[in-house]
């Protein structure tokens, strides 16, 4: 009677952990497309990145707390006898802040790191949701990486792409909570080879 009884308790607890909620995890950032172009010009990166907020991302940033993501490209020259040369590094940083008197989102972008003494040299949009601020911040357009200068025919580069949310911008309480954790992880990259026989 008694086995029949914790055969029965063991069938009923294990028809039940499935309704037991789970912690959601959200799926990994990653590069969903990486296309590179070469002109008289340059050196031009069209990307698209694929990631979701974490219920804690959103919730601190709907208390208006600012969010950094920074997006940087490398292009290195193939050398055999030692390490990769890079001959260009460029960066992209964007501050995505709520608005509460608006309900609505600004979006600052610029080269240079934006501290909270001054946006500096930025180009500003404002969107009405938040989606249609993130399609912003994962889809990279024509970005110049690299001048004409910098790259030589008939030579094998590589660039490295690279996007992630940068947590060291936080406040301080929002750093500490967010080392190590999961759901402050938004991090993707990419490398892929360069072609430019025909650049020049």
């Amino acid at each position: 009677m008694r086995l029949e009884l914790a055969a029965l308790l063991a069938c009923v607890f294990l028809a039940l952990v499935p309704l037991v909620p789970a912690h959601a995890e959200n799926a990994p950032a990653e590069v969903s497309q990486l296309r590179l172009e070469t002109d008289s010009d340059g050196v031009y990166l069209t990307a698209g990145v694929k990631f979701e907020l974490s219920t804690i991302v959103e919730d601190a940033l709907l208390k208006g707390i600012p969010m950094f993501f920074v997006v940087e490209a490398d292009v290195f020259r193939d050398r055999w006898y030692w390490y990769d040369k890079r001959v260009a590094s460029v960066a992209r940083h964007m501050r995505l802040a709520y608005q509460p008197l608006t309900r609505g989102w600004r979006l600052n972008v610029s080269p240079n790191v934006i501290t909270n003494v001054g946006l500096g040299v930025t180009l500003n949009q404002n969107f009405e949701s938040l989606p249609d601020a993130l399609a912003a911040i994962q889809r990279i357009s024509h970005w110049k990486i690299a001048e004409a200068s910098a790259i030589e025919p008939d030579t094998r580069y590589n660039v490295d792409f690279r996007f992630r949310l940068d947590v060291s911008q936080l406040p301080r309480p929002f750093q500490i909570g967010a080392v190590g954790e999961a759901d402050w992880n938004i991090a993707a990259s990419r490398n892929q080879r360069l072609t430019v026989e025909n650049s020049r």
